[in-house]
């Protein structure tokens, strides 16, 4: 289980003598041998600047930092796939932030390279490699001619040439879930925001949030383009926009003139679901699933993460608990991170939330975020570390009823009698 580092020049070593080890919260640690899977398809790996790499020397059995300019190297993971660990390292320089990627331990072993994670869902449909970016191409070209003024797809075709998002892509494909963003504006002040940054924040916004407000007619357009198969999903709530409920109006508005016309094909928003009687509204008008963004079930951690204006994390828990009461498949996007995630307290707190709200989804997603800042700004553990791997086991199995995932599922359909 050899440790992996990269050269200034970001060439790609194991070191013969040493031994790869992770990182669970602030603390360096051993890696299972039940806790690695092959590298998987899609992944990527990547140098983490301005650290050294860490790993066990077996000669001097003891954790030390390599000598000379040996970064820490991490795997970027596709979708369908959970982090447990983090790459061991020690910063060369505390006063930079790492840029928002979901770092995850990788080693040297068996003639392959290695990850500490665990497969939490089917990767295919997410996987790169199935857009093909001539067909892609023909897709953007041929909607911005359809729909030359619709700006929306002005603004996803960015999205998907530029930032090469899988779900702005899909639009252009009509395939899987589709994007329509719809706002501007926020009421969250997200630590770890990828559209929108304060300028004191120590880390650049990845992508560029939208500036306008669409007209109904332009989400109308291409959600009718989308909802063309049964499975179809389109959903609101994107990376490049603010949250999507504070234009409940509109979204209310292009929901009740979409299922005037059609009924194929699910709508879904992506949502902190703090505004409740914005999120009643939606859920009336025909919305067949939901996804909230979550960090933590307790109130110190995600008013630490989130920093919401206006609303607080019983919102949230109404708004689901609605939700789901009408019959709109719930799903929460949780922000998982090893070291923090599966700490006793936190555990706790999510089942409970699970259980009350009536959750039929848990989408585990590996939160891109520098450990250092994120660590300072969020409460100190209270209680037993159980581990990632552990963690999701335990979820398993005090939650029989609810999948766990990683992205959003159509509902399973009941049987047939």
């Amino acid at each position: 289980m050899h440790l992996v580092y990269s050269d200034e020049t970001g060439n790609v070593f194991d070191h013969p003598e040493w031994t790869g080890l992770g990182r669970s919260g602030d603390m360096i640690t051993e890696i299972w041998e039940d806790e690695l899977i092959p590298l998987p398809e899609g992944a990527t790996l990547v140098s983490l600047p301005n650290t050294r790499a860490i790993g066990w020397n077996n000669r001097t059995e003891s954790m030390e930092p390599l000598d000379g300019a040996c970064s820490a190297v991490g795997a970027l993971l596709p979708q369908g796939y959970t982090r447990l660990l983090l790459p061991g390292y020690v910063k060369t320089d505390k006063t930079q932030l790492l840029p928002l990627f979901g770092y995850t331990a990788v080693v040297w072993k068996d003639g392959q390279f290695f990850v500490a994670a665990k497969q939490s869902d089917n990767p295919e449909p997410w996987n790169p490699k199935n857009c093909d970016t001539r067909e892609l191409g023909i897709g953007v070209e041929r909607l911005l001619h359809t729909y030359p003024d619709n700006r929306l797809y002005q603004h996803l075709s960015k999205c998907a040439l530029e930032y090469e998002c899988l779900t702005a892509s899909n639009t252009f494909l009509s395939r899987l879930e589709g994007a329509v963003p719809v706002s501007f504006s926020c009421n969250a002040g997200c630590y770890g925001c990828i559209s929108e940054q304060p300028d004191d924040s120590g880390f650049p916004a990845p992508q560029t949030r939208m500036n306008f407000k669409p007209t109904v007619d332009e989400i109308v357009q291409i959600m009718l383009e989308h909802l063309r198969a049964p499975e179809s999903i389109i959903s609101f709530g994107q990376g490049c926009e603010g949250e999507p409920s504070t234009q409940a109006k509109l979204i209310v508005d292009a929901i009740r003139r979409v299922r005037e016309q059609t009924d194929i094909g699910y709508i879904n928003i992506n949502t902190n679901a703090g505004l409740s009687d914005h999120i009643r509204a939606i859920v009336d008008s025909g919305l067949n699933l939901m996804r909230v963004s979550t960090i933590s079930a307790l109130d110190e951690h995600y008013n630490a993460y989130y920093k919401p204006r206006g609303y607080t994390l019983a919102n949230v828990e109404k708004s689901l608990t609605y939700a789901a009461g009408k019959g709109v498949y719930t799903s929460i996007n949780y922000l998982v991170f090893p070291g923090v995630t599966d700490r006793e307290e936190e555990i706790e707190a999510m089942l409970g939330f699970a259980k009350r709200t009536g959750l039929r989804l848990i989408q585990l997603r590996n939160l891109n975020i520098d450990p250092e800042g994120y660590l300072k700004l969020i409460p100190k553990p209270q209680g037993e570390l159980y581990g990632m791997k552990r963690m999701i086991e335990i979820f398993e199995s005090e939650l029989p009823d609810v999948v766990i995932g990683s992205y959003t599922h159509v509902p399973p359909q009941p049987a047939a009698k």
